[in-house]
């Protein structure tokens, strides 16, 4: 199996009026380095691309890139480049970027073009920047590429900022990511949310669960579904103590605090989303939480409760 790591550099409208919902950001180039199962570097993609929908370069993706409009007018179409890009890319691969937005703007792009999605349902690939803050840092911070190179002491040979560049310093990294643990840390892109049963995701890493949803109607079909109801110890499945009912702190997002004799605190988050077709779905992760973390929340979910009680009127 090969790895592709892969970067795009993306343009957009100007203005909110001119934006096309279908295709809010349009590829303008594409860089991928292609490495072997041992992580070394094999082959290389480097395209750009000729705007069919926005044919005016935004001044921050200008300014960034270092791209103008001229260069790209006698440029290759998406159609076209991706074809090749497909072809170079191969059977047997998995995904490699830095952070969790590129999939996502590569199959919207594809589909606006004609082309089917990777799968469907959620394309599990490689988000290396979580893999570098889980294996030299405590996993919750996140740099940038520039950032992790300087800090991995990789020489910078060739300047940052454009797809292919950003694609040959991830790979970088990518190859120094070396404990099993880190990368058994699969992340998914959900464009495709998972259509059914069938297609759900149910996985279980070293320190937590990810369960990713079939779509549903309404948000409330969702939410009243047994299975993400389910706040039980994802280590043992046993019936925790609830120190908390899911509840959400800012509307965005719903936890609960439960207690496993056998295993500790666990924390139940549930993330909405909602596709590009309106249907709801969810991304659910259970995970240990020290005692300090789990009684801040419950003092989040108290407070809460207090807050919405009816107010007394003094006589």
């Amino acid at each position: 199996m090969n790895y592709i790591i892969m970067d795009l550099e993306w343009n957009q409208s100007a203005t909110t009026a001119g934006a096309n919902p279908a295709i809010p950001f349009e590829i303008i180039e594409i860089g991928a380095v292609k490495l072997n199962s041992e992580k070394v570097m094999i082959d290389e993609f480097s395209a750009l691309i000729k705007p069919q929908v926005y044919k005016t370069m935004h001044y921050m993706t200008g300014k960034l890139v270092h791209i103008k409009m001229a260069e790209l007018k006698h440029e290759q179409p998406f159609e076209e480049v991706m074809e090749r890009f497909l072809e170079w890319c191969g059977e047997d691969y998995v995904f490699g970027t830095w952070g969790p937005l590129d999939l996502t703007e590569l199959q919207r792009n594809m589909v606006f073009f004609g082309f089917k999605p990777f799968m469907n349902g959620p394309l599990a690939f490689y988000d290396i920047q979580k893999l570098f803050a889980i294996e030299y840092g405590e996993g919750k911070e996140r740099r940038s590429l520039e950032s992790a190179i300087d800090f991995l002491n990789i020489e910078k040979d060739i300047p940052f900022h454009r797809a292919f560049s950003d694609a040959y310093y991830a790979a970088k990294a990518f190859a120094l990511i070396k404990k099993k643990e880190t990368l058994e840390h699969v992340s998914y892109d959900n464009f495709i949310a998972p259509p059914d049963k069938q297609h759900e995701v149910h996985v279980k890493f070293s320190d937590y669960e990810k369960y990713i949803t079939r779509t549903f109607a309404t948000r409330e079909a969702m939410l009243s579904d047994k299975e993400i109801k389910n706040v039980n110890c994802y280590l043992c499945d046993k019936p925790s103590k609830r120190h908390t009912k899911l509840f959400s702190p800012t509307g965005k997002y719903f936890l609960c605090i439960t207690y496993c004799e056998e295993h500790g605190f666990i924390k139940t988050k549930i993330r909405v989303r909602k596709n590009d077709v309106g249907r709801f779905f969810a991304v659910k992760t259970k995970k240990p939480v020290s005692a300090e973390d789990a009684e801040s929340i419950i003092s989040r979910y108290k407070k809460l409760k207090e807050d919405k009680k009816p107010k007394k009127i003094s006589k």
